[in-house]
């Protein structure tokens, strides 16, 4: 119905020149009075065209040229609000279109030939996968699906470090379980890693090789075999949520393959570095930011800065067309001086699109349960779908705008009800599917041959409901907002419900009905699309 109007719109042009000078915007009324969509053209063009936002959407709409196959009524509303209403003949071909294109419905070529990257959990191997690193992985692998629907051609990366400080710790904290296992007194320091897995690698290696490591050093086997086993069981807890990379970047190749040295020797003939107090300085004062800030601390050891810098020149220098970084909220100060840095390299950093993850909050009912990284009281990704099930952890996590913070509820993951939001829109798919299968027994067929016999409140609902999802993929696409799918998934579904109750199939005229069932297969086509974007299944039973 957009695609239309904006046709319409777009020959309106010739008589009225300034509307190629605003954006337009086509919104749905909340009151269905007030038609099907809604527009604020003349009030954008008031002040260019020095006129009542009125008189402006007369004058639009006297230059509008819209069939009347296609939309039966127009008015001015409010302030200046032009209303459409589509025909119910229109409105019902896209039950057809959906039927003929079934899987691929949604799917554009808007951005084909385009290469997108999209960078997301990015862990260090120090420990398991946690919630908080669930969601990121979660709605990094959504995006990835919503940029593939609309053309795009997607590598899923991931970037780790398997040096520095708490890889240090890591094989000590192994050593240290690994020496107690052996029979030797150990202090344990507080801010080692203390879960289960940690003892569980210690004891591995005692089996393998009982006390002859005692006097290896921590950053030998001891990290080795850390890193082997948590990287190993990180890729599987992806997994097992259908999460699967093909890049795996290494921080340590930027060093061997002399990245960190060119991009230092770059800053520092072109005046974007200086040292001081031991320390190497990127001038960001020089680059539109507020202060300097240290990419090389005095002892040696770079900052974040400087290998991200690095890490996001090689990746623009892939070719990619669009690179999507998903960040945990700890990374919200230091972005926007990577992609300064970028652009001091004279690469673009529009290029880059920046995610920032808020937090999660495990509950359980009423009662909150409590997360630590290196403590024993965390909760494992893999403990989480073992409890609720990849289906809910994959819509839930994607149920919420990732810029906000969300609770994740396990009580209500786990139901079979209309509590449940994955269940009530699977639900509705299953029941399609039940029904399909019921009416081969009285002979009917789907038929979309009489689709101008629908025309009651609830099915012309649904069908408009319908009618949304191809613009629903590509405004989620653009906007980088998985939630968008979920919540237009949980309206089709509650519209379908609602379709179920008061349009019957069975016991109705041959040719009203089998309209009914092509309605339900399309609706069910649309929900196992939808579906399959968050990554979660769309089953035939329930």
């Amino acid at each position: 119905m957009k695609n239309y109007l904006l046709t319409v719109f777009k020959k309106a042009e010739t008589d009225i020149p300034a509307l190629k000078e605003i954006t337009l915007v086509f919104e749905k009324p909340k009151l269905a009075g007030y038609g099907d969509l809604a527009t604020n053209a003349a009030m954008l063009l008031s002040k260019k065209l020095k006129d009542n936002p009125r008189a402006i959407a007369q004058q639009i709409l006297d230059s509008l040229k819209v069939d009347p196959k296609v939309i039966y009524k127009t008015e001015i509303a409010g302030p200046g609000f032009i209303n459409f209403f589509f025909t119910k003949e229109y409105v019902t071909y896209i039950i057809k279109k959906i039927i003929d294109k079934k899987d691929s419905f949604g799917k554009s070529e808007k951005y084909a030939g385009k290469r997108a990257n999209v960078e997301f959990v990015s862990a260090n191997p120090t420990g398991p996968l946690t919630v908080g690193h669930g969601r990121n992985a979660v709605v990094g692998d959504t995006v990835a699906n919503l940029l593939e629907w609309v053309g795009y051609e997607v590598d899923r990366e991931y970037y780790f470090n398997n040096a520095g400080r708490q890889m240090r710790v890591l094989g000590d904290s192994v050593r240290l379980r690994y020496l107690e296992i052996i029979g030797e007194q150990i202090s344990f320091p507080e801010d080692y890693y203390q879960g289960e897995y940690i003892k569980e690698i210690a004891m591995q290696l005692y089996i393998k090789y009982g006390d002859s490591l005692k006097n290896d050093d921590p950053e030998g086997i001891f990290k080795d075999t850390a890193e082997k086993e948590i990287f190993s069981d990180i890729k599987k807890s992806l997994e097992n949520l259908g999460i699967i990379h093909k890049i795996f970047f290494n921080e340590n190749s930027l060093y061997k393959d002399g990245k960190i040295n060119e991009l230092l020797d770059y800053f520092k003939s072109n005046g974007l570095s200086y040292e001081k107090d031991g320390a190497i300085w990127l001038k960001l004062s020089a680059l539109s930011k507020n202060e300097d800030k240290v990419i090389i601390k005095s002892t040696g050891e770079p900052t974040y800065r400087l290998p991200d810098i690095a890490y996001h020149a090689v990746k623009i220098n892939r070719g990619y067309d669009l690179l999507i970084d998903v960040f945990g909220s700890d990374h919200n100060a230091t972005y926007p001086d990577v992609l300064a840095g970028i652009k001091a390299i004279g690469l673009n950093p529009d290029k880059v699109k920046v995610m920032i993850q808020q937090f999660v909050t495990i509950m359980d009912g009423d009662e909150v349960v409590k997360m630590s990284t290196r403590k024993a009281n965390y909760i494992t990704l893999d403990e989480l779908t073992s409890e609720v099930g990849k289906d809910a952890v994959r819509y839930f996590f994607n149920m919420r705008n990732i810029n906000s913070h969300m609770v994740f509820d396990l009580s209500i993951a786990k139901k079979k009800s209309d509590e449940n939001p994955v269940f009530y829109v699977q639900y509705a798919h299953a029941r399609i599917n039940s029904i399909l299968n019921r009416v081969k027994e009285v002979q009917l067929e789907i038929s979309t041959n009489n689709l101008e016999l629908l025309v009651h409140d609830d099915e012309q609902h649904l069908i408009k409901t319908l009618f949304q999802f191809e613009e629903e993929v590509e405004l989620s696409a653009d906007s980088l907002e998985t939630h968008r799918i979920c919540t237009y998934l949980y309206e089709l579904a509650a519209a379908y419900h609602r379709f179920n109750k008061t349009c019957r199939i069975l016991g109705t005229e041959t040719k009203l009905a089998e309209a009914r069932l092509a309605l339900s297969y399309a609706a069910m086509i649309v929900i196992k699309n939808g579906l399959s974007i968050l990554g979660v299944s769309a089953p035939e039973e329930m």
